[in-house]
């Protein structure tokens, strides 16, 4: 994907988020009765302003659209009429500016929700959770797992998709528990396996955690031919075709499509010759790998997917479709244990039992978007509901000049009975931003390292 795309991916989810997280404080302050003054996407110099409503507020896109802001009536921030008074943001009682700042991480919660109701509605195909042989040594060849197996459920649990397992053995992870796996074979035998994960070191579980745990989803060998071909990718700026079949690489022979896979990835940035088999006649095509990241390590992706025979499809994919209501309970279920999720990981890099380059800054963030652009839409909405549940973790942080540093202080003088002190918040504020300052160093210098060093 072209640098404009990857720009344009990162833009719009940026947007799209600020403007829900955005749209939660000011749709609770309307509510409220409080006057909101300015609603602003992005900050600094606005590009770009209206006035609407019975209240003339502004609305603007500023020029550096890292954020955004509500701004709303204070008589701590400038003069205010008398008639409007009560209007003010900082004349409401304790609860109503809890609920008010409270609202916007909610949005995000809530985005995130919506979208992935949404997509169980509609239906997705996922990959079966089907093993392949684990390496010695692992934890799960130590299980006794082997290659064809189907997981069926986790302690008791149904399983149904590689997702779903994924997520459920990253928890046990963190959390090192040991897990009960029921097990079909590829003869239909159903037995039971420990997987012990409580010896796993927080490293491990840094970029692919599944695959250091031995558990690998099995892919039965496929011809190195191309079935699709992804718009703006480096195979289309190639001249690279569906039904292009692919003979060697480099001089090399080529006989599966891991063979073509492993290549790629293992060239980011390089150039590659690939012999190809193009109705009847052979010739041989130049393509250069585009740099990506995948879990901290720097890979080459051609924009390619290869050609399966239908009954292969059938037997690894299954659809995930749920009607309204499990969908919406499903979606919040899964919200909710994306952000438990985040929070314990961050708890870890704070204690140190888990490593700082967790740290995505918007380099990465919009490396991500750009790649889930171009694998489809249904990947490209995954991500945005990733990137609004951390939005709104992250908001609920108790650090001063963000929501949750708010929050912190509206619950201080619920207990208390009176308002923190200015003295006390103006040193909340210092500690707050030096306390970002911090985190925007760590999450540049890891999306840097992952640029120039992989």
């Amino acid at each position: 994907m072209s640098l404009v795309q990857t720009l344009g991916a990162f833009v719009v989810a940026l947007g799209a988020l600020i403007v829900v997280h955005e749209l939660g404080h000011y749709a609770a302050a309307r509510l409220c009765g409080v006057k909101v003054l300015r609603f602003s996407i992005g900050f600094g110099r606005p590009i770009a302003r209206w006035r609407r409503g019975a209240d003339a507020t502004e609305w603007a896109i500023a020029a550096v659209p890292l954020g955004g802001y509500v701004k709303m009536l204070d008589e701590r921030e400038g003069p205010v009429a008398p008639h409007e008074a009560a209007r003010a943001f900082n004349r409401q009682s304790v609860g109503r500016r809890f609920f008010i700042v409270a609202a916007g991480p909610a949005c995000n919660f809530a985005f995130a929700i919506a979208l992935y109701a949404a997509l169980y509605m509609i239906g997705v195909p996922e990959a079966r959770p089907v093993l392949a042989e684990p390496p010695s040594g692992t934890p799960a060849a130590t299980a006794g797992l082997r290659a064809g197996a189907t997981v069926r459920a986790i302690d008791g649990t149904p399983i149904a998709t590689w997702q779903a397992l994924r997520w459920r053995v990253l928890q046990a992870a963190l959390a090192r528990e040991r897990l009960q796996l029921e097990v079909a074979a590829a003869d239909g035998t159903i037995s039971l396996h420990v997987l012990d994960l409580r010896d796993v070191r927080a490293d491990e579980l840094e970029n692919d955690a599944l695959d250091r745990l031995g558990l690998r989803l099995y892919r039965p060998p496929v011809a190195p031919v191309f079935g699709r071909i992804v718009a703006g990718g480096a195979a289309e700026r190639a001249g690279l075709k569906p039904g292009d079949r692919v003979l060697a690489i480099d001089g090399e022979p080529v006989t599966t499509w891991d063979e073509l896979v492993h290549a790629v990835r293992a060239r980011p940035g390089g150039l590659l010759v690939l012999r190809i088999a193009r109705d009847g006649s052979e010739l041989d095509v130049r393509v250069s790998p585009e740099s990506a990241n995948d879990g901290g390590a720097r890979i080459g992706r051609i924009g390619a997917a290869p050609r399966v025979p239908a009954e292969g499809v059938e037997r690894l994919l299954v659809e995930v479709r749920y009607g309204p209501l499990e969908s919406l309970a499903r979606a919040t279920a899964k919200t909710w244990d994306i952000a438990l999720f985040s929070l314990a990981m961050l708890w870890r890099m704070l204690i140190g039992e888990a490593s700082w380059k967790h740290l995505s800054g918007p380099v990465t963030i919009a490396d991500y978007a750009g790649q889930s652009a171009q694998m489809g839409w249904v990947s490209y909405l995954t991500f945005l509901a990733l990137v609004s549940i951390s939005l709104g973790v992250l908001n609920l942080l108790p650090i001063p000049l963000l929501d949750g540093g708010h929050l912190m202080y509206y619950a201080v003088e619920i207990i208390k009975g009176s308002p923190v002190s200015e003295r006390a918040m103006e040193l909340g504020q210092r500690v707050g931003l030096a306390l970002l300052l911090v985190l925007m160093a760590f999450a540049f210098y890891n999306d840097l390292n992952r640029l120039f060093s992989g």
